[in-house]
């Protein structure tokens, strides 16, 4: 059976991505950071398929030894994901030291450790997949979020990095979520307003949100066959509201 670590893979996108990967066939280690009740919920409609573990993606320490129990039990993973992420959104001139910190522990050095901790074995195993959730944040900025846009723009690179170093055994890309239907967005943006959400509309040509499967469902292209000529790519996935 395919293996597959998902990182904040209990909720939001990041539940949907697991539970395609267990769709698929695969046995899927959904990493979390602390909701257990998410976490629960998500591995019971896994069908047997997820199983959940805590882990703190801010401790590389906790990464490692999470890492070294999962290719113990299990060997290495052919698919990394790469979603966890966080957000302390605040005016530049007043963001701190630890909201900028928070952000890059998490979004940045997170997925640098997890992927350090498991490339090694996923390539004595003979490769794999690795999809980097970033953002179209990450070439587009937005106000008050220099610390969440600065994290995952420095994802791209690394997703770039890894693919030119892990290859051929291991494509590496990443996936681009733009407004997309979740709890964490409808409060960012306050898209629970009307108002708030029709201007949003107006900017997606394809004049809806984005949904969770949508990310499922470019996440299936990047880690089957379909994709095996594609590496170091950013799929963008938002309705057209980029287009660069």
């Amino acid at each position: 059976m395919t293996l597959s670590v998902v990182s904040g893979g209990t909720r939001g996108i990041g539940r949907a991505l697991s539970l395609r990967l267990a769709a698929l066939g695969h046995r899927v280690i959904a990493l979390y950071r602390g909701d257990d009740v998410a976490a629960q919920q998500t591995a019971k409609a896994g069908d047997g398929r997820i199983e959940t573990l805590r882990c703190d993606l801010a401790r590389p320490e906790e990464i490692q030894a999470v890492c070294d129990g999962i290719t113990g039990r299990y060997g290495a993973p052919s698919v990394l994901v790469n979603n966890a992420g966080v957000n302390r959104d605040r005016p530049f001139m007043s963001m701190t030291a630890e909201d900028w910190n928070t952000v890059l522990a998490t979004n940045l050095s997170g997925p640098f450790h997890l992927t350090r901790a498991l490339a090694p074995a996923m390539v004595e195993a003979g490769g794999g997949s690795i999809v980097n959730v970033a953002s179209t944040t990450a070439i587009r900025p937005r106000a008050n979020g220099a610390n969440y846009c600065a994290s995952k723009a420095g994802l791209l690179q690394l997703t770039k990095c890894l693919a030119l170093e892990l290859a051929p055994h291991i494509r590496v890309n990443a996936l681009l979520p733009g407004f997309t239907d979740t709890e964490e967005v409808t409060e960012r943006y306050r898209l629970d307003a009307p108002e708030q959400l029709a201007a949003v509309l107006d900017t997606i040509p394809g004049r809806r949100l984005g949904t969770a499967e949508d990310m499922a469902d470019a996440l299936e292209f990047l880690v089957t066959a379909r994709s095996g000529y594609v590496t170091g790519q950013q799929l963008i996935v938002d309705g057209g509201h980029f287009m660069g």
